[in-house]
């Protein structure tokens, strides 16, 4: 095993922005495409290797090979056993696990595909696998999959679902002098935000994977001048939901919370979503894995690409070295025995 925190190093220094990875994955595609025992195929800025042995069981590796804007920390700095820098979170440092087990992991005994795919730090819609599914669905099969998210070298199982919701309120304008002429749309919004502000929160069980749902108001809008009563106010939310819950079960929970405060003339509109996923960790692979390397199991709470691959009949967890706490922030970081925890995890999973 090559020093993995020097390699986390100079992917990062390897700059990869959403929607600028294509020199990122062009170096990677130079490191990966002359040997012998991988095959590569490129799709966009998306790139797969995989080996074809024939072996009666195939594991994907996946991550994305983007990052968020930069924030100062675009340079790599490493100090003991630390690395420092854009990325090393989310998740240069797993997909230099990826990579160094895809150049020196010559001889596994499951047949292996690697997945390095773009656009995942922006919206859905843009995501690379996106891409992939699109015109080569059959390079994502496998009997399950491992996503380099950062979860601080745990096993994160499953994922909740997003709905992203937008509210307007209408009222009548009206002079500030005289309110009672018209109706103030902006203070409609207040027994809406209180009724948020109280949201009991769930916390279902699910394969022993406490999930812990949420609503949040993130973004309020409104007012016309200050001496005008306004008649419109906006507010959009974010809901998490527990996979216990579909995407119509969940809008309609959220629906029926509002209603007492809606009126005919109110718009509800759902801006985004993701639909949520069940946890996978029982499939015998996957539970090898945390078995055999003594790995926590718990939940997903935000939104990843495990959804996708279940959606596609494909078992898969959340399995990477960075820590999710610090991802996208200026002091992003990562240890090096995360790192190698997770390569030799992995590592074990494939070779024996």
């Amino acid at each position: 095993m090559n020093n993995l925190l020097e390699l986390t190093a100079e992917l990062i220094n390897r700059p990869s922005v959403s929607f600028e990875e294509g020199p990122f994955v062009d170096w990677l595609q130079e490191e990966l495409a002359d040997l012998d025992h991988l095959e590569t195929i490129r799709i966009g800025d998306n790139l797969i290797a995989r080996t074809n042995f024939g072996h009666p069981e195939r594991i994907v590796l996946a991550g994305h090979s983007d990052t968020v804007p930069v924030n100062g920390n675009d340079v790599a700095r490493i100090d003991g056993d630390v690395c420092w820098g854009l990325g090393a979170s989310d998740m240069k440092s797993g997909l230099a696990v990826f990579l160094e087990l895809a150049r020196t992991v010559k001889n596994p005994t499951k047949d292996v595909t690697y997945v390095f795919y773009a656009r995942e730090e922006v919206a859905a819609e843009h995501n690379g696998l996106n891409e992939v599914i699109a015109e080569q669905p059959e390079l994502l099969e496998g009997d399950c999959a491992v996503l380099g998210e950062p979860t601080a070298a745990a096993i994160e199982a499953g994922c909740q679902g997003t709905l992203s919701f937008l509210i307007t309120l209408k009222g009548a304008q009206a002079h500030t002098a005289r309110p009672w002429m018209g109706r103030n749309a902006v203070h409609r919004l207040a027994p809406i935000l209180f009724e948020l502000e109280a949201f009991k929160v769930r916390t279902p069980t699910i394969n022993d994977c406490t999930f812990c749902e949420s609503i949040q108001a993130v973004h309020v809008e409104g007012g016309v001048a200050s001496n005008v009563v306004p008649d419109e106010a906006k507010v959009r939310f974010h809901y998490r939901y527990a996979p216990d819950r579909n995407p119509a079960q969940a809008k309609k929970f959220v629906t029926d919370l509002l209603a007492p405060y809606l009126e005919p003339a109110d718009d509800v509109e759902i801006v985004d979503g993701s639909p949520a996923c069940m946890p996978s960790s029982e499939h015998p692979l996957l539970k090898q894995l945390a078995e055999d390397n003594d790995l926590e199991v718990r939940a997903k709470l935000g939104w990843t690409d495990v959804a996708r691959f279940v959606g596609l009949g494909i078992p898969a967890i959340n399995f990477g070295p960075g820590d999710a706490l610090v991802a996208h922030t200026a002091d992003e970081h990562v240890e090096r025995g995360a790192i190698e925890k997770t390569y030799n995890a992995l590592h074990a999973l494939i070779t024996t």
